[in-house]
């Protein structure tokens, strides 16, 4: 699923959506063809993945969900394994997103074991990492980051990464072009060419163009602007002109 010719625009609903919640998926699915220059994910609640999966599974929209337990089974009440998921039709899965290291303690150790049981269950892991504010504003963004990926990145390959500052999700707020461009040329330093790396943090149909043409971004994960099918096709639409921006420049 690593393929970098095509931009990843990952939607993830985090708490939201319901059973009526299909014709927002049925919407995206009735459009793909028409954002054929980007890649769609979306990560809906946990109660939605196998009807979402069902929906979408003659079309090349992917569906994951947005958390996973290390272990494959046992006496772990609430929990869902890697091997759950892939069994109700998820392929990827996302790990260390900055609300669960924040309100649920996940370290980066639970987060290697998390990424590491997705792989086993052969399900690609989306691994957030990213700074908060006091960091950026102490100067120490990159070096929090480095630490997050040294400590949450399985061996081996079969990964993407998700930068998501965390003062800049669900704020409004985004960083600079050259704030973004210095990190990522950072995170692409540490984990190579082969694995695609995606920010996150208040991306919206109107910043998207912008933010998709910048340097080692290999697409978006997107929150709040998911959960609207137009909105989300907007985005992914975004990825036609980079493409076509990167096309005049060849």
């Amino acid at each position: 699923m690593n393929d970098r010719t095509r931009k990843l625009i990952a939607g993830n609903w985090k708490m939201n959506g319901f059973r009526h919640s299909i014709a927002e998926l049925d919407a995206i699915i009735r459009a793909l063809d028409d954002a054929a220059h980007a890649e769609l994910w979306v990560f809906p609640p946990f109660t939605l993945i196998a009807e979402f999966a069902a929906r979408a599974a003659a079309s090349s929209l992917l569906i994951g969900a947005q958390n996973v337990h290390a272990e494959p089974c046992g006496a772990r009440t609430g929990d869902i394994s890697a091997e759950m998921l892939a069994d109700a039709g998820a392929k990827a899965v996302i790990v260390g997103h900055s609300e669960r290291r924040a309100d649920c303690g996940e370290t980066d150790e639970a987060v290697r074991a998390k990424a590491e049981a997705a792989l086993r269950a052969g399900l690609e892991p989306v691994i957030c990492v990213g700074e908060t504010e006091a960091e950026r504003d102490a100067g120490r963004a990159i070096e929090a980051v480095r630490r997050q990926l040294a400590g949450s990145l399985p061996g081996g390959g079969g990964f993407v990464v998700a930068y998501e500052p965390v003062w800049a999700i669900g704020t409004g707020r985004t960083p600079s072009r050259d704030e973004i461009a210095e990190m990522h040329a950072a995170i692409r330093a540490e984990i190579g060419g082969a694995a695609r790396l995606l920010y996150g943090g208040s991306v919206k149909p109107q910043n998207a163009a912008d933010l998709l043409m910048i340097p080692n971004v290999d697409g978006a994960l997107v929150g709040g602007a998911s959960l609207k099918a137009a909105d989300f096709l907007a985005i992914a639409r975004s990825a036609r002109a980079d493409a076509s921006s990167r096309s005049a420049a060849s």
